[in-house]
């Protein structure tokens, strides 16, 4: 209760609510993680259940539309499944492969940069030579390439099988050098001070001072980090998905639907690539919009008000 009372009375809610592009942002954010939390109770029709829709009902316009039905609010996709439902569980699988990826590249993005942060020399060097290595290579195509060596190793049938924590590895494994060079850089800044030299001198080991020290003090530029990094791998997600090396048709995401509608715009069932492209749009922009704003007000320098 203290807590929450220290929470109210701080810095950081009264900026919160004096701000109305954070409090928009984060309040549709807030409302779509909840519905694609749900989505067994939100959406009306269960998408992996096939005795749920009929081919007979596939490319339905949106219900206010000629030949459109009332039980289909957003009409129907190729396979004749409900689009708001098929949306609704696609929003799910995408938040869940970008908060996934995020946790991944954070962790080892974190390993990274803590060890040769605070230990320095021949391992500071080796680990920021990969880091640089890897991020002079455009993400894309780091996915890319882990994404067709997945389908190599695993065929094509077990890879749709694995999709989900496959995309997960390898959208985190293309990102986790932001992590390793923001954390190395707050260690180099942490690790000097007066109370790492009390942790040294009566007696700490080295990982009791990384993790439990040094760590809390450098995850202000994580969480900030995170935020983006968040609506960056669902983007990722979107991409792969498009590019055919992502979630399949059977697994629907944000990306694999806009996919496997897309064929079918200029043919006039333009809805089925629309409205998941909207909904793709919309959650990665509240996310980029609240994740600036937080930016802004954990850096005093930054924040105007």
């Amino acid at each position: 209760m203290r807590s929450w009372q220290r929470f109210r009375q701080s810095y950081f809610f009264y900026s919160f609510k004096r701000d109305p592009v954070a409090l928009g942002s984060f309040s549709i954010f807030f409302f779509l993680f909840m519905v694609s939390i749900f989505a067994p109770l939100v959406a009306p029709y269960n998408t992996y259940d096939t005795s749920t829709y009929d081919i007979m009902d596939a490319e339905l316009p949106p219900s206010w539309m000629d030949d459109g039905e009332e039980r289909f609010l957003l009409g129907t996709d190729i396979q004749g499944r409900d689009l708001y439902s098929t949306m609704i569980y696609g929003l799910r699988t995408s938040v869940f492969i970008g908060v996934g990826a995020v946790l991944f590249q954070a962790i080892l993005g974190i390993i990274v940069g803590l060890t040769a942060g605070y230990l320095g020399g021949r391992v500071d060097s080796t680990l920021m030579r990969i880091a640089d290595i890897q991020f002079s290579i455009p993400y894309l195509i780091v996915a890319i390439i882990a994404s067709a060596i997945f389908q190599l190793a695993f065929g094509v049938g077990r890879f749709e099988e694995l999709a989900l924590p496959l995309l997960i590895v390898i959208i985190g494994l293309s990102e986790w050098p932001k992590y390793a060079r923001t954390v190395r850089a707050s260690v180099l800044g942490e690790k000097n001070k007066e109370y790492v030299e009390a942790a040294r001198v009566i007696g700490l080991n080295r990982r009791l001072i990384m993790f439990r020290h040094i760590l809390p003090n450098t995850m202000t530029p994580v969480l900030v980090i995170s935020t983006i990094q968040v609506a960056q791998a669902i983007m990722s997600e979107a991409a792969l998905s498009f590019l055919g090396l992502g979630m399949p048709v059977t697994k629907p995401s944000l990306g694999s639907l806009i996919k496997a509608g897309f064929e079918y715009v200029f043919s006039g069932s333009w809805w089925i690539t629309f409205f998941p492209g909207i909904l793709l749009v919309t959650f990665t922009l509240v996310i980029i919009l609240f994740g600036d704003w937080l930016r802004d007000v954990l850096n005093p320098k930054l924040y105007k008000g």
